[in-house]
């Protein structure tokens, strides 16, 4: 690297964003811009993903990019439709926190189908770097780096450099993440049900149900200089390749919009009567408590002992019934709450619970009940 005084200051300055409690715009907004003075890129994408299945969940553009926004719907059919080992989904999957397309001597960017048929031909990028997010429990989202001139690929050391700030990236996130469940939630007017959006072969809307376009506006505020729909290709190209891969999960993703609404978009190949296939369904629908738990819990970034007495706790499990089960004294037991209570920003269990599960469902506990069983 050209200034290593630089970039020590940067990753001071990454550490300290990342501990700072920011929302999640701002810390994502600040990093980006402190890690331009260590490492300078011509355009950056940041992703958050669901750490249980890596789909996308958030997407912010910097730069070069923020003015283009027509083929966002081709990157997510290409990261998540190929099998390229250097896609989010595979590199959060490996023991690999930084690539270099041209500085990793494992990775072959003239067979990038990323490379070939979007970085290099329509925005003109010859280089690309790549960095996940990750901390001890999970990966919490990535960021891609681009550069224009053949003569200015990252280097090694710089790969090496975009490696040693995932825990710092992963920790800003999460915290970032907690902020927004702080937030009261917008309470959304009418309700239709589960929203559906089916996806035909061209990769186009083909039909569409009663309340949908409501929910994909409420995906537009996760999306930040970008297509919303460029998400969603993410989830039909995951589907698609489940007809080559018969014992994939449907691939699925919990979003945190910025009202404050938890939703789960599933997605799913579909087939017509003559064998035809290409088309996927799209399902968007409000999350359930259990559905967001572990989401939750894991964000709080907890150790694997306070991730178990917090299970328990959720489970109506008084002290000494939890020293029991997990073969430690009370005190030890009371000493993983206090750590618990302090991550979680609680004071009691009662708050850690309402924390948990009810940030978004208590406001509605006296509303109707709609047709499709949820509050309306």
């Amino acid at each position: 690297m050209q200034n290593r005084l630089r970039a020590e200051r940067a990753r001071g300055d990454l550490e300290v964003l990342s501990r700072a409690g920011l929302d999640l715009d701002d810390f994502i907004g600040e990093a980006t811009s402190t890690l331009r003075t260590a490492v300078p890129w011509e355009a950056a994408c940041v992703g958050t993903h669901d750490p249980a299945t890596m789909m996308l969940t958030s997407a912010r553009k910097y730069g070069a990019l923020t003015a283009n926004n027509e083929h966002d719907s081709l990157f997510g059919l290409i990261e998540y439709g190929s099998q390229e080992e250097t896609s989010f989904h595979a590199l959060a999957r490996s023991d690999v926190r930084a690539i270099g397309m041209h500085a990793s001597a494992a990775v072959d960017s003239d067979r990038s189908e990323r490379m070939n048929r979007l970085l290099r031909p329509i925005y003109g990028f010859a280089d690309e770097a790549r960095l996940v997010f990750r901390d001890s429990a999970a990966a919490w989202g990535c960021i891609a780096l681009f550069r224009g001139s053949d003569d200015a690929y990252f280097d090694v050391e710089e790969v090496d450099y975009l490696g040693s700030l995932s825990e710092a990236f992963a920790r800003g996130v999460r915290s970032g993440m907690l902020t927004r469940l702080a937030e009261a939630p917008a309470l959304s007017g009418t309700s239709y049900g589960p929203a559906v959006v089916i996806i035909g072969a061209d990769d186009e809307i083909a039909q569409i149900s009663l309340g949908a376009e409501e929910r994909l506006a409420e995906l537009n505020t996760t999306v930040h200089s970008g297509d919303p729909l460029g998400f969603i290709s993410a989830l039909v190209a995951a589907a698609r390749r489940m007809r080559s891969m018969p014992d994939a999960p449907l691939p699925r993703a919990r979003v945190r919009t910025a009202t404050g609404t938890w939703l789960v978009l599933h997605a799913s190949p579909l087939a017509g009567r003559d064998g035809a296939a290409g088309e996927v369904v799209v399902t968007i629908e409000e999350a359930r408590p259990p559905e967001i738990v572990t989401l939750v819990v894991a964000a709080f970034g907890l150790t694997a002992r306070e991730r178990d007495v917090t299970r328990l706790v959720l489970q109506g499990v008084e002290t000494k019934e939890i020293a029991s089960t997990l073969h430690v004294s009370a005190y030890t037991v009371q000493d993983h709450l206090k750590s618990v209570f302090d991550k979680a920003g609680v004071r009691s269990r009662r708050e850690l619970i309402s924390r948990v599960y009810f940030d978004q469902y208590v406001p509605r506990m006296n509303a109707e009940v709609g047709p499709s069983g949820w509050f309306a």
